[in-house]
């Protein structure tokens, strides 16, 4: 087996922390998960992605609002929205053809990216996060609320602190189905039946629902996922071809 590292510790224990200490995060640790942000990989060095501290408790009110009402966006001691930003390449090059789907991608790629190496740098630090994807619910919303011009989205929130809670981890899905070799190899039943079994274990554990991965993707994805959304694209100069 190979060593195990500070580094993969941290990754293989991430949680998603909803409950925070009152406790700040000092404004040099700060500094140092926003420059660990700053050297995430990036295509083609766009580096197309910009952050949002709110600090503002009225303006964190409204964006908890904009997000399902989720309390820790208010309590959590950092919150930060990260955004697909291709502002400052208009800035440079005015007719830059950042309306094809495949720039968004690239943005999304880089944001999530950067993210990730926010929080994963926290964690080692003994701090905890959330993303909030609810954001994108009323996106247009809290890019006003934002003052985003044409050409940056609110992509997702983070919220960041001190952990006030120690829950379990969550099943992901096994190796075998999540890994192929050479060839996608389609779900195994089997797999899938013992995995929703290992979720619904854990659902009923820590919430006492019954809950499973099976009904969690039929659930979220039986319906129209955030239609909206796509106008808002379009309306900030993306997705139009």
């Amino acid at each position: 087996m190979a060593t195990i590292n500070s580094t993969i510790q941290t990754a293989l224990s991430h949680r998603s922390i909803r409950k925070f200490s009152p406790q700040p995060i000092a404004a040099e640790t700060l500094q140092t998960l926003f420059e660990c942000a700053r050297a995430a990989s990036s295509s083609n060095h766009l580096q197309c992605v910009s952050i949002i501290r709110i600090t503002d408790t009225a303006l964190r009110e409204k964006l908890k609002h904009c997000a399902s009402d989720q309390q820790y966006i208010v309590d959590a001691a950092e919150f930060l929205v990260f955004c697909i930003d291709f502002q400052r390449h208009h800035q440079i090059l005015p007719q830059a053809q950042t309306d094809y789907t495949e720039v968004l991608m690239i943005g999304c790629v880089d944001s999530g990216i950067m993210a990730q190496n926010l929080l994963l740098s926290a964690e080692s630090l003994g701090l905890g996060g959330v993303y909030i994807g609810a954001l994108r619910n009323n996106i247009a919303e809290v890019g006003e609320l934002l003052g985003l011009p044409q050409h940056v989205i609110p992509l997702v929130g983070l919220c960041l602190g001190y952990p006030a809670q120690d829950p379990p981890q969550k099943p992901r899905l096994p190796l075998e189905v999540l890994v192929s070799e050479n060839q996608y190899h389609s779900l195994n039943p089997q797999i899938l039946q013992q995995y929703d079994q290992k979720v619904a274990d854990y659902y009923w554990q820590r919430n006492q629902i019954e809950m499973d991965w099976s009904r969690n993707v039929m659930k979220s994805l039986n319906k129209p996922v955030r239609p909206h959304v796509l106008a808002y694209l379009q309306q900030q100069g993306y997705a139009k071809k």
